[in-house]
């Protein structure tokens, strides 16, 4: 494939390796950036490959291709690289696909020219936290009788009073489960806007929920966790119709297809003696992004494989009790 604009073919020199849209790297480092550095970029190579320092051009994001298909690429973006390590799994349709073009001889990486509408949206729209808390031992309260309409109301009087302390979050409880959602944005280096990614937030709420319930039922509970990308991405929480009869959580995407996937490898691994229960199940990208005490080693962490329809490889979830993860928290985000 020639690249054109404006007539002329960029990236003919011998020193460029430029990629097809099916032959980008996977599993590697590269760069995503704006088309609108096509001419910028070749032209400050040039002057390298003839000998010249290198220029910076541009503004650049740091990510790895994970799964091409025909009409797509499944990428893993590092939106923030400062004080936390956050993976968020995104994807890349073909048409929105410029170039990818690289210098192997001079240790260049491949730099994934996108078009500017799409890399706008990007860091533009909002993504979301879910988590899914869930009662254990249910059906055996049920039969003994112990599951009273004063306990309930109880319960549910008290998930009111918490989440009056949590505005930005929303709660929709369910049968003998909660389900709770956030919305959170990156920083944008062309605005004003920063990150607002808080999920160290999800783990306490975990653990007051579960003393809520021990409290009102008598029973406690387990929390799977999910972060990254959700297609209601300039939506509120959530819609309530004027009939106030109808609740959209507003919520497609991966994160929160991993929360059932989760939950039912999770049920089928304890079924099996792969492990045991525990109070919480996160997504491996949840897990790695919270913030812990330098001398905690999260890379130590248990954890199992899972499957998840909308991702091309297999995941992973980490497996703990509340107390492990909230006292290896940084306490200056706690």
């Amino acid at each position: 494939m020639i690249l054109k604009t404006g007539g002329r073919a960029l990236f003919q020199h011998e020193d460029f390796d430029n990629y097809k849209f099916e032959e980008i790297p996977l599993d590697r480092d590269l760069f995503l950036i704006d088309e609108c550095y096509l001419h910028q970029y070749e032209n400050a190579m040039l002057k390298v490959f003839d000998g010249k320092k290198y220029q910076h051009v541009g503004k650049v994001g740091y990510i790895a291709a994970r799964v091409i298909t025909e009409n797509t690429i499944e990428l893993s973006w590092y939106p923030n690289g400062n004080d936390r390590f956050h993976e968020v799994t995104i994807t890349l349709p073909k048409n929105q696909f410029i170039a990818c073009v690289g210098s192997e001889k001079y240790d260049e990486k491949p730099r994934l020219f996108v078009t500017s509408k799409w890399l706008e949206n990007l860091y533009l729209r909002s993504y979301s936290i879910f988590a899914l808390i869930d009662a254990v031992n249910v059906k055996i309260a049920l039969e003994r009788g112990e599951m009273t309409r004063d306990k309930l109301i109880a319960l549910r009087n008290a998930i009111d009073t918490l989440s009056a302390k949590y505005p930005e979050i929303s709660f929709i409880s369910f049968a003998d489960s909660i389900l709770l959602k956030s919305n959170w944005s990156v920083r944008y280096f062309k605005s004003n806007s920063q990150s607002d990614y808080q999920p160290e937030v999800f783990i306490q709420l975990a653990s007051e929920i579960n003393t809520i319930y021990q409290t009102t039922l008598g029973l406690s509970t387990y929390t799977v966790i999910a972060q990254g990308s959700n297609e209601y991405y300039d939506d509120p929480l959530l819609h309530i119709s004027e009939s106030c009869n109808h609740i959209s959580l507003n919520s497609l995407g991966i994160p929160f297809a991993q929360l059932k996937d989760i939950e039912e490898t999770a049920r089928k691994a304890i079924k099996e003696k792969i492990h045991i229960g525990f109070e919480l199940y996160m997504d491996e990208q949840y897990y790695h992004s919270l913030k812990y005490k330098r001398e905690f080693e999260k890379n130590a962490g248990v954890s199992n494989i899972y499957q998840t329809k909308m991702m091309g490889n297999p995941c992973k979830y980490y497996y703990s009790s509340l107390i492990n993860i909230l006292s290896n928290l940084d306490n200056s985000v706690a």
